[in-house]
């Protein structure tokens, strides 16, 4: 009878455990649901954000690309690398490290964006102050000043022409997969799986009225999904920060030049299709093509 009276006093405190231990299993379990949902609900909103400032950038670009016929061919460019960016935050569900990476991209396109508008922004102020200086001469000086005005654009279109005439040109701009033979020797690739580093060669054209001597040159190489492929090599220049795939420096002596630059890849950068290439001379761009990978 007492041993039975134990039973029943054991089996009435276990029971009681169990059912304390269910209810704790229980609040915890709906507290993580509830957690899960709210972190969930902050990373949506916070890519959200993200589409929303890839959109805003597109309409600065849009509104640029309108009102500016100077550099249009880079802003029209640029504008391409937001929209795609754009399509590939939409087509990702929301996770930490998907909105750190477009985080980074989003600071590497308005950094981008401030350079591209301020030399836009620059150019336009000349045209409206040297507008400004002909109007009021012609006021003043009348016919004489006619005469002086039309010797001024003159100058000013030979002035222009004659500084692109200067710039850096390039053809045969090519990207491709390498790979890097134990001899040092490179052997062309377009299998992802098999590719060592991004190989980009062109020529520069023979110029004589370029400037001879070193020059710094830059290529940005971006996958599919408009992720930089290569070292990330970040350069101040006079307009901002640009981030680059990889640099070289040739010397130029007015001639044609042939230039190959290896940018080194990442197993997770490599992605079946289209890839962009751009080419840089400091912070001028020289020249875009692209390639495909399978």
């Amino acid at each position: 009878m007492m041993t039975e009276k134990k039973s029943n006093t054991a089996l009435k405190i276990l029971t009681g455990i169990l059912a304390v231990a269910l209810i704790a299993l229980g609040i915890y379990t709906v507290k993580f649901y509830n957690e899960e949902k709210e972190n969930k609900a902050i990373l949506q909103k916070e890519k959200t954000v993200i589409e929303d400032e890839l959109n805003d950038l597109i309409v600065k670009y849009d509104e640029a690309i309108a009102t500016n016929d100077v550099m249009d061919q880079n802003l029209v460019d640029a504008r391409q690398r937001i929209s795609v960016l754009l399509d590939s935050v939409k087509d990702n569900e929301a996770n930490l490290v998907m909105i750190s990476r477009y985080r980074r991209e989003i600071g590497n396109l308005k950094s981008e964006k401030d350079r591209l508008f301020r030399v836009v922004d620059s150019l336009s102020n000349q045209n409206r102050r040297l507008a400004s200086t002909i109007d009021s001469t012609n006021t003043i000086l009348a016919e004489k000043v006619r005469v002086s005005d039309s010797l001024q654009v003159t100058n000013q279109s030979l002035s222009t022409k004659v500084d692109r005439a200067a710039q850096l040109k390039i053809t045969s701009l090519k990207g491709e997969g390498v790979i890097v033979r134990n001899s040092g020797k490179l052997v062309e690739n377009d299998k992802t799986g098999r590719i060592d580093q991004i190989r980009t060669c062109f020529t520069i054209t023979e110029n004589p009225l370029a400037e001879a001597g070193e020059k710094e040159l830059y290529v940005q190489v971006y996958n599919p999904k408009n992720e930089l492929v290569g070292d990330q090599i970040a350069v101040n220049h006079e307009g901002g920060t640009m981030v680059y795939s990889a640099q070289s420096k040739v010397f130029y002596e007015n001639e044609e030049l042939d230039v190959c630059i290896l940018s080194k890849t990442k197993e997770d950068k490599l992605l079946e299709g289209t890839y962009k290439v751009y080419v840089y001379s400091g912070a001028q761009l020289i020249g875009t093509s692209s390639f495909s990978l399978r």
